[in-house]
């Protein structure tokens, strides 16, 4: 338990608050309607290229970069975030498209109100007391915290089942490195590229570090339900003791606790570092809901890890190899969904479908057809690990 709060606290460590810099959320939707109407008058003089680039900054370097993104997503509605960044694609599409001044205006003026609803909608859900700074500093760091959580138990319980806690090392090793290469993220998007280039890279980054983590999941799950079927459990274990495990098989355990940690690490620290410009006087209860956001996260894991560990051998295989599956779905949808605010993937959005961020489910077509070819891989990987199963025996 003392890794997991030593890496929730280094995580955080990063986002020290600027005393030059504490701007309100109302501040930040008006500076995010000065730009788009900005754009909207460069769009008229037909620079349409030039009027795209303001919208886009207008996304990365104020609705993004300044926190109303994630403070909204996290502790208000993930559904209506989601409608906001895609009214933000509706806006630079029409003015790609070359559509009518009108409709481009027509276009933005319905940006600039989500935008409003966005603040109100915050203004409701916490007032102006200190729980405006505590429950997005708090959800946020749970809500991206869980899923690097659930890889780190099912990791660290199947060493520990294994009886081969030596690699322990390995696991926290990765680990921490993760946390090592968030600081340098975060600085490189933060500090040396420009609002636009910084957003977009680090969208596009963290959408093929999903991706990646993906592939690495499914191939775990995958080892993983192949132990779930050996006959003789008591002398896999034997054999494991004696054995033990390689040094490659953990590093790629190690590997898929780097890339769970570090999907969600540099993008905690941007949180932060945006919660805390925008703190004002509440910088005290930013903190308290950090702290109890590392406390939830270390009793979920002390919970999850103790309990997984009493379950039987076959379930355990089982289940671990099923949780790796399920994230690895997760990961997908949350993949596909960043490399499409980083414009690498168009949208097609199905209008009144739920969003689910916490599960990557998200109302497009792109990212629920990517998550429906998971599926179906892991349902071929079942099929053919049944039939192969007789030919072993």
């Amino acid at each position: 338990m003392k890794k997991i709060l030593f890496l929730c606290m280094a995580l955080v460590l990063f986002a020290v608050p600027r005393a030059d810099a504490a701007p309100k959320w109302q501040e930040v939707a008006d500076r995010i309607a000065q730009m788009v109407d900005q754009a909207v008058s460069v769009y008229e003089t037909g620079d349409y290229e030039g009027a795209r680039d303001l919208v886009n900054t207008s996304y990365y370097g104020i609705y993004e970069k300044e926190g109303l993104e994630s403070v909204m997503r996290s502790s208000v509605s993930a559904k209506e975030t989601s409608l906001t960044e895609y009214q933000f694609y509706k806006v630079k599409k029409s003015m790609k498209n070359g559509e009518s001044v009108d409709t481009v205006k027509q276009e933005a003026e319905k940006l600039k109100s989500m935008v409003n609803d966005n603040v109100k909608a915050l203004e409701n859900a916490h007032g102006s007391s200190g729980w405006a700074a505590f429950l997005p500093a708090y959800l946020i760091l749970l809500r991206e915290g869980l899923e690097a959580i659930l890889v780190l138990v099912a990791i660290i319980a199947y060493l520990k089942r294994a009886q081969d806690e030596k690699h322990l090392g390995t696991v926290y090793n990765f680990s921490i490195a993760a946390v090592v290469a968030s600081f340098i993220s975060a600085y490189l998007f933060n500090t040396l590229l420009n609002n636009t280039t910084g957003g977009m890279s680090r969208e596009v980054l963290e959408g093929a570090t999903a991706l990646f983590a993906v592939v690495v999941l499914l191939l775990t799950s995958a080892w993983l339900g192949g132990k779930a079927n050996k006959d003789n459990w008591k002398q896999y274990i034997d054999g494991l003791v004696k054995e033990s495990i390689t040094h490659g098989t953990a590093r790629a355990l190690g590997m898929a606790a780097f890339l769970a940690v570090y999907r969600e690490g540099a993008e905690v620290i941007l949180f932060y570092q945006a919660l805390f410009n925008n703190a004002a006087a509440d910088v005290t209860m930013i903190w308290a809901g950090f702290g109890a956001g590392c406390v939830t996260l270390a009793l979920i894991f002390y919970g999850m890890q103790h309990g997984i560990l009493k379950i039987p051998l076959r379930p355990f295989f089982l289940f671990t190899s099923i949780l790796m599956f399920l994230l690895a779905v997760t990961f997908v949808g949350g993949g596909i969904e960043e490399l499409q605010e980083g414009g690498v993937i168009g949208i097609t959005r199905f209008e009144g479908w739920p969003t689910v961020d916490l599960l990557g489910i998200f109302p497009t077509a792109e990212t629920l057809g990517a998550q429906l070819l998971v599926l179906l891989l892991g349902v071929g990987m079942v099929i053919y690990a049944k039939r192969r199963k007789p030919k072993a025996a």
